[in-house]
């Protein structure tokens, strides 16, 4: 027999804000459909190590679901599925509403790249017999997480030819992976000493590649050699050739369910990729059309700081969605200052392990749903969009209306630090912006975690606000 709640406690679920675990408010239904929305998002993630094969899955994805390219100057139609590359390093795509443009557009942006390592220009080098790549990390890394965990090359060569090599080794049975070295406990006592960030320099994040000298030969640098020509033969290339190359070390993992429960998913590279497959998830199963165009912004770049033509900075999207709204008539600038914009980026989810750099009352926890975030940015704020109170109140109203288990979210406590997104960008557009995203333990290490009903939760908001008037 249920208890009889007193007056106080009527009182207390009126007005008071007590959020509860998802986990006790989630239907049989629900839990069904979260179970498989994981399943796809780790096939996707092990799919996608970098932001070109992400863009690649999408692609693949998308055509499935009936999406065509869109070229300027076709006539579009409610209900049309289209989308656009940009170089291969980020995709938009946009599903027509009912509505006219100059009503604006729901759009969800997120981004596909993550804190890796990049091969510099010229990184083969020989030294002790031993053959190793020069890298040059990319993002915000903590950089002795990188050393002595298993690694995978990814990427592709431009030859001057005009001819793309692709090469991708470490995921594959029987390929080969690759590693960086740490230096042994017993001549670590230096080492020792150093603060975490410096006691692995960046130019020491050397992968080592092979030992093997090419055989009869007695000149200098014999391993690299032989490195070299595996290479040639491989993939048709030469040392040169590294020049116009975009190689990737990512780590050689695979996305896994974690813990005796299976509630949570860990993986490299869930920050984005989980809220860009959300993103992407959202869209290609709306079950009908829209009142306002839906669009999906997958963006590069972000973790630099959302520079050059493949970032949200990058004026690819002002043409995407000037070319949309060329085929109604609709002026750009009409149509943005209608528009709301999901800037849907990770979160810091509450770790009791490290409590003191959290203000508890104010952090995002594991299994609570999608964190909203009305402003990110560092310490005062700054690189932060800062939505108004009236988008916090509608976005609020949009997912309570669709069933979506939420939180508010900030990253820290105020002095300890602090991230950005892309939202100041698609603020500074003209359009209404909120920061949103799935809680991350351990962001931005190589295996990040991340539960599972937070990301089929930030699965729900995304086809939420794609349907929203």
């Amino acid at each position: 027999m249920e208890e009889k709640k007193n007056a106080g406690d009527l009182r207390r679920d009126a007005i008071l804000y007590r959020p509860k675990n998802g986990w006790d408010r989630i239907s049989a239904a629900q839990e069904a459909e979260l179970k498989s929305y994981c399943e796809d998002y780790k096939k996707f993630l092990d799919n996608s190590m970098t932001e070109r094969e992400a863009v690649e899955s999408a692609i693949a994805l998308a055509e499935a679901k009936g999406f065509k390219p869109f070229v300027r100057g076709m006539a579009l139609k409610a209900g049309d599925k289209v989308y656009r590359s940009n170089r291969g390093k980020a995709i938009m795509l946009a599903v027509v509403g009912s509505e006219s443009l100059d009503q604006g557009a729901n759009i969800c942006a997120a981004h596909i790249d993550s804190p890796r390592l990049d091969l510099k220009p010229n990184p083969l080098y020989e030294d002790a017999e031993l053959a190793f790549f020069k890298t040059h990390y990319y993002g915000g890394i903590r950089k002795y997480q990188w050393v002595t965990i298993p690694l995978e090359l990814h990427g592709v060569v431009a030859l001057k030819d005009g001819s793309t090599v692709k090469v991708v080794v470490g995921p594959a049975a029987g390929d080969p992976i690759f590693t960086i070295d740490d230096l042994l406990p017993h001549l670590g006592a230096e080492q020792a000493k150093k603060p975490l960030s410096e006691a692995i320099p960046g130019e020491s994040l050397n992968v080592l590649i092979g030992s093997r000298p090419f055989a009869g030969d007695e000149g200098s640098d014999r391993v690299k050699l032989a490195i070299m020509d595996i290479l040639n033969q491989k993939y048709g290339i030469v040392e040169e050739d590294f020049i116009s190359a975009e190689l990737e070390v990512v780590p050689a993992f695979r996305a896994s369910d974690v813990g005796f429960d299976r509630s949570l998913i860990g993986a490299y590279g869930h920050d984005d990729r989980v809220c860009g497959y959300a993103a992407l998830a959202g869209l290609l199963d709306l079950e009908k059309v829209p009142a306002k165009t839906a669009v999906c912004m997958l963006a590069d770049k972000e973790e630099i700081g959302s520079e050059g033509v493949s970032g949200m900075q990058s004026a690819a999207f002002d043409t995407f969605m000037s070319d949309l709204c060329d085929t109604q008539d609709v002026k750009l600038k009409a149509c943005y200052e209608k528009s709301f914009c999901l800037s849907a980026d990770v979160t810091a989810a509450f770790d009791p392990n490290f409590p003191e750099v959290y203000e508890k009352r104010n952090s995002a926890k594991a299994n609570y749903g999608i964190g909203l975030a009305k402003y990110t940015g560092a310490r005062g704020k700054s690189g932060s969009s800062d939505a108004s109170a009236e988008v916090v109140a509608k976005i609020r109203a949009v997912l309570d209306s669709a069933d979506v288990v939420w939180q508010m979210a900030e990253l820290g406590k105020v002095d300890a630090g602090g991230g950005g997104t892309v939202a100041c960008y698609m603020a500074n557009r003209d359009i209404d912006t909120l920061d949103a995203g799935v809680p991350v333990l351990s962001m931005h290490a190589p295996f990040e975690t991340v539960s599972k009903l937070d990301c089929y939760m930030t699965y729900a908001a995304m086809k939420a606000v794609y349907l929203s008037k």
